[in-house]
């Protein structure tokens, strides 16, 4: 049974559902101020401080946790159908993730759609894995996390670079990731009673936003399970069992298992889409980011 706490993201969500159907012609920027809410269900790390700056041109944050060793980098890309959610969304479940770790993280501010349509989003990632590289961080010290749509990048960001040939991160760990651009996910129906945000029509919107005139929604870059997962690093994915993108994550992990890839799956019961957005508040997700940082912290040297 879930717990009581749990209980803030789904009426958050259930609270943006219901303006959002009571202004169906919201614009982008009352779209985007909406979503800058997501924050609100992640209790404020204590002992993290933050910096924006630039990478190479990319508006990014550092979270950087007390005593945190700082050469070892998770790299953050935040969801939010690559058309909403920014750094600033994301800073404080970046921060719990990366003092739990024990590292500092990255969080990327990329270019959004529909003004930045695909593979803009990627690059900015990609461009801000190569910064840390040209820092000193070894490609060894570095993971890549993100959630929904920043799951999508935080394995797209390892396709490019294997695609280029360069130094793949340590680990890769997406949580409830956004991969479907067909919308063919056999949870997108049998999960649409229980999924307080997530429905066909705000994917369709948001795909062909991400998408826009040019993209494929079968190119591997920007839908991964129409990719070869071989040779990619291990895996920690999450997400929760009421959320219509569940079989996202899993026919992902079915399919980089397949080709040898060591995938960890962690499917949380009644749990909604992110759910690690309650960490801090809710047993479900600290128990979900100890979980992450104990499997994660030797595959980047801190065990």
């Amino acid at each position: 049974m879930a717990s009581a706490e749990s209980a803030y993201l789904s009426d958050l969500y259930s609270d943006w559902s219901a303006r959002m159907t009571a202004e169906p012609e919201m614009g982008m920027p009352a779209l985007r101020d909406l979503f800058e809410e997501w924050h609100l269900p992640t209790v404020e790390p204590e002992g993290v401080t933050y910096a924006e700056t630039e990478a190479d041109g990319v508006p990014v944050l550092w979270c950087s946790p007390v005593d945190a060793a700082a050469d070892r980098v998770l790299l953050y890309t935040h969801g939010g159908g690559f058309v909403v959610g920014s750094r600033h969304t994301h800073r404080k479940l970046a921060g719990h993730l990366a003092k739990a770790i024990g590292c500092r993280a990255l969080v990327v501010d990329y270019r959004r759609a529909p003004e930045h349509p695909f593979p803009a989003q990627l690059d900015d990632c990609v461009t801000a894995y190569r910064w840390l590289a040209a820092q000193g961080i070894e490609p060894g010290h570095i993971a890549t996390a993100g959630d929904s749509a920043g799951g999508n990048l935080a394995i797209s960001v390892a396709l490019k670079l294997r695609a280029d040939g360069d130094a793949l991160p340590a680990a890769l760990v997406p949580m409830s990731p956004w991969l479907d651009m067909e919308h063919k996910g056999e949870t997108l129906d049998t999960n649409s009673g229980t999924d307080a945000l997530v429905q066909r029509p705000i994917l369709e919107a948001m795909s062909g936003m991400f998408l826009g005139p040019n993209g494929s929604a079968i190119d591997p870059l920007a839908n991964p399970l129409y990719s070869d997962p071989a040779g990619l690093p291990p895996m920690y994915m999450t997400a929760g069992g009421a959320e219509t993108l569940l079989d996202n994550a899993q026919r992902f992990a079915a399919s980089a298992r397949a080709v040898g890839v060591d995938v960890t799956i962690d499917v949380v019961p009644d749990m909604q889409h992110v759910f690690t957005f309650l960490a801090g508040r809710a047993t479900e997700a600290d128990k979900a980011v100890a979980d992450i940082a104990a499997w994660i912290r030797p595959l980047l040297g801190l065990a």
